[in-house]
């Protein structure tokens, strides 16, 4: 009798102990129905990748959402509503778009972008942009004569930035008196930047320029060597970009390669 006693309770124990892990996997319980911690490791994951710390606080907060959930589907399930057609609609929808962003993220695994191809990506920026940089200001109003007026004002000793706050119809430059900071020459109209690069440094315009956006008084503040970031500070937006436009070229591809009738 003492044996059999001894071999039940070791029974229990050994049971016992295999069921601790699967309590273990449990968030919670409601009513009577096991609710499983992956639950809520899935949305901590997709917090994760959103860029948000998971605090304690946020936890709990995800726990009781999970728990929410559990006890609305319960609800739902009850009503019959996962027959309805309208349910099975946004399911369908769901699972289709579930299945294409594992697609896509499969794809982008597997077609990581390289090194080499962020270096040559970059070579090519450099190229397209390397040269000089212009310190330009400008006045921009609507008429020829407004301009011209300006220039005649400006050559009796009116000053430049007075005029364009109070004159320029470009108000971004017009508020910091015709400022237009370093550019490329090539980042102004074709007009605009034939004037420019004529322009010794400190001289203005000697007469008005016309452009799509009306006629421009300009004047040369500075030239330098365009000062370009280094690999490393764009390194991140490059491989982004490259990414992007590898995935949406595998897109193309599927699509042109798809029989549609």
């Amino acid at each position: 009798m003492k044996k059999k006693l001894l071999s039940g309770l070791v029974a229990a124990a050994v049971l016992g102990t295999m069921a601790l892990p699967v309590a273990a996997q449990n968030l919670a319980i409601v009513n009577g129905k096991a609710v499983p911690k992956e639950r809520a490791e899935v949305l901590k994951q997709q917090v994760e990748r959103s860029g948000r710390p998971v605090t304690p606080e946020l936890e709990n907060q995800i726990k009781e959402e999970v728990i929410a959930r559990e006890i609305f589907m319960q609800e739902a399930q009850k009503r019959g509503l996962e027959g309805s057609a309208d349910y099975k609609a946004q399911m369908e929808l769901a699972r289709q778009t579930i299945l294409i962003r594992e697609l896509f993220v499969d794809f982008q695994k597997n077609n990581a972008v390289t090194d080499a191809e962020i270096q040559a990506e970059y070579d090519k920026f450099v190229a397209a942009n390397a040269g000089k940089e212009y310190k330009a200001s400008h006045i921009l109003v609507e008429k020829e004569d407004e301009a011209k007026a300006i220039i005649a004002s400006i050559k009796k000793g009116g000053k430049f930035e007075d005029i364009a706050k109070k004159q320029s119809k470009d108000p971004g430059s017009g508020a910091r008196g015709g400022d237009l900071d370093w550019a490329s020459p090539s980042s102004y109209v074709a007009e605009f930047t034939e004037a420019l690069v004529k322009l010794e440094k400190g001289k203005m315009t000697q007469t008005p320029v016309k452009s799509q956006f009306g006629w421009h008084v300009i004047r040369l503040d500075d030239v330098r060597e365009a000062q370009l970031p280094k690999l490393e500070e764009v390194k991140p937006q490059i491989a982004q970009q490259l990414q992007q436009q590898k995935l949406a070229k595998f897109q193309e591809d599927l699509r042109a390669k798809a029989k549609v009738e």
